[in-house]
């Protein structure tokens, strides 16, 4: 589910759709909370859909880290990648607001965290932008991503959170375990799909992702 203080516009014929702010969103929101009503695509039920059907799925979803592609029931499978991302998916399983969101910008986020099977051109349009995002990002950023999500996650508990009620029971208490000691906060390299954790050094394969560049 996206956050509630957001709404879809067309962007234009290249892009397609992006998902906007209405209000000011603060950093260390949750922006966005894979619900109970998302759409699950197992890897075998994937297969038996036709070929268009599968394209289909792939523009809007993200594979999760057990291999599940997630397809957002509501407008949350509109949002955009940037380069320089306002929200990033984390370690708990949602999405973050990584600075202050104004009043009319877009909500973007990264697609480098979304299990990728091959490489998508990018058009963010940003002075930083990678011209790609695929397979390798996982292991290329996930330490830049964690930098970022740690500065912005100590708020969490400072801002308005309409999405907290939609956080299951064992997250909300990862979640109070690592605001009482920091050493244990969970790396947003635990979204990366599993079969892959066994290259990573183990102390990381503890430590959980959604939709192609065009809308």
């Amino acid at each position: 589910m996206i956050h509630p203080k957001t709404e879809i516009k067309h962007i234009s014929d290249e892009v397609g759709y992006g998902v906007f702010a209405t209000e000011l969103i603060p950093e260390g929101t949750i922006v966005y909370v894979k619900d109970s009503l998302e759409i699950v695509v197992s890897p075998t039920d994937y297969l038996l859909y036709s070929g268009e059907m599968q394209e289909v799925i792939e523009k809007y979803s993200y594979i999760d880290e057990t291999g599940n592609r997630i397809i957002s029931w509501d407008f949350a499978k509109y949002v955009n990648h940037c380069c320089n991302c306002n929200t990033i998916s984390t370690g708990y399983g949602f999405e973050l607001a990584i600075r202050d969101i104004q009043p009319g910008e877009q909500i973007t986020d990264e697609y480098g965290i979304f299990n990728l099977e091959t490489e998508i051109p990018l058009i963010c349009g940003q002075k930083n932008c990678r011209k790609k995002v695929g397979p390798t990002d996982f292991e290329d950023y996930y330490e830049t991503w964690d930098i970022k999500i740690k500065q912005s996650i100590s708020h969490l508990f400072e801002v308005e959170q309409p999405l907290m009620p939609l956080i299951d029971m064992k997250t909300r208490g990862e979640l109070d375990q690592f605001f009482q000691d920091p050493a244990k906060y969970k790396s947003v390299y635990a979204l990366k799909y599993k079969k892959t954790l066994k290259n990573h050094p183990p102390q990381l394969a503890n430590g959980l992702g959604h939709q192609s560049i065009k809308s």
